[in-house]
């Protein structure tokens, strides 16, 4: 499968869960709710997502050349 969409639909399904967890958190506020489930997901997202990253980035360079 194209490594540009693993790493998109990982990181869209990252801030789903996000969404999900802090809601049920009691994080009620949408504008609150998005910019907090924005931040989780980017972190999660840099520390779980090293390895589609990777190869998002290796595709990029293969092409390019």
């Amino acid at each position: 499968m194209h490594p540009v969409f693993v790493y998109t639909v990982s990181r869209l399904s990252l801030l789903a869960v996000s969404i999900g967890v802090l809601y049920l958190l009691g994080l009620r506020q949408p504008l609150l709710l998005l910019i907090a489930a924005l931040l989780v997901s980017g972190v999660a997202s840099y520390v779980l997502l090293s390895k589609q990253r990777d190869a998002v980035s290796e595709r990029f360079t293969r092409n390019r050349e």
